[in-house]
């Protein structure tokens, strides 16, 4: 089954979240059924929200860059501050190209951790 086969959230972000990681220079693939989410040696480093809001893994050098460029907001999940994670705005998640060379960069540096 494909990954998101039970999303509950909005269908066009789900289509989006899948358009964004098949064009990822790497391997990733769109995992989790009511939860979709990519990985990397077990190592999760992006996700999809129920609302719709895609998020993504990032070192705190990448942060500091994204934040210059994009504005975001802690991203939550369950009550708990996702720490080095970052939102995608709306404007970011329309623009293909911009948003896959930011999971490019999330999945390679999440290649540097060591193997779960």
């Amino acid at each position: 089954m494909p990954g998101g086969s039970d999303y509950p959230g909005p269908p066009e972000a789900l289509e989006r979240y899948r358009e964004v990681v098949a064009a990822c220079s790497g391997d990733a693939e769109v995992k989790g059924a009511k939860n979709p989410y990519t990985s990397r040696n077990g190592h999760m480093f992006s996700f999809l929200d129920r609302d719709g809001t895609m998020a993504l893994r990032l070192s705190e050098e990448l942060i500091d860059e994204y934040g210059k460029s994009h504005s975001t907001e802690p991203v939550m999940q369950y009550g708990s501050v996702m720490r080095g994670y970052v939102a995608i705005p709306a404007e970011l998640f329309a623009d293909l190209d911009a948003l896959v060379g930011w999971l490019d960069r999330s999945y390679e540096w999440v290649g540097t951790f060591d193997p779960k």
